[in-house]
């Protein structure tokens, strides 16, 4: 049987909960509310194992605060023997407009530390990770504000529908395999 473990990058707290940073965590929230599942907090992180078509899916949020997610992603790779191709990290990224979407299977950090503490924990920069575009709509100096700010009302018209396309990426990523999904999904 395949396992992948999807991780969904965020900060812990309620203060981060409805913020742009955290899409990652909305992602697997979202996908377990859809599903009716629910997660439990384990070691490092809170845990979910889910079954479709034969794999096993771990998602993966951790609560080691974003700056320091590697620890919780080498932990849970190495506890469940998840090969590196079968990473699935899901990320902001303020280089792409809102709500648009791009699976990569490798690449550099694009500035975001969640992703430069992954690399370093792994050593590599080959693994797959979805990007969620939230755009740069900030002025000079205002990034920080910008990605811990929260969803502005026009983007929340459109999230619920962005977060369903996620799930398709994340479970055709599991079935057909990144080549596939990134034809199929990337950029819309």
């Amino acid at each position: 049987m395949k396992k992948f473990l999807i991780v969904g990058l965020g900060n812990i707290g309620e203060k981060y909960e409805e913020t742009r940073h955290n899409i990652g965590f909305k992602v697997l929230d979202s996908y377990a509310n859809d599903n009716e599942l629910s997660f439990k907090t384990d070691k490092l992180g809170d845990i979910l194992y889910h079954k479709i078509k034969g794999r096993t899916l771990v998602f993966l949020k951790p609560n080691t605060f974003m700056n320091l997610s590697g620890k919780a992603v080498k932990y849970w790779m190495t506890k469940e023997k998840i090969p590196l191709e079968n990473l699935l990290v899901i990320t902001d990224d303020l280089n792409l407009p809102f709500g648009t979407l791009r699976l990569k299977t490798k690449g550099s950090d694009g500035g975001h530390n969640g992703l430069k503490d992954i690399q370093d924990k792994l050593r590599t920069s080959t693994y797959c990770r979805l990007r969620f575009g939230i755009s740069a709509e900030f002025s000079k100096g205002k990034q920080v504000d910008y990605v811990l700010g929260h969803w502005s009302e026009e983007e929340n018209k459109f999230l619920k529908e962005r977060l369903m396309q996620c799930h398709k990426v994340l479970e055709s990523f599991v079935l057909a395999g990144p080549k596939l999904t990134m034809n199929d999904y990337n950029g819309k």
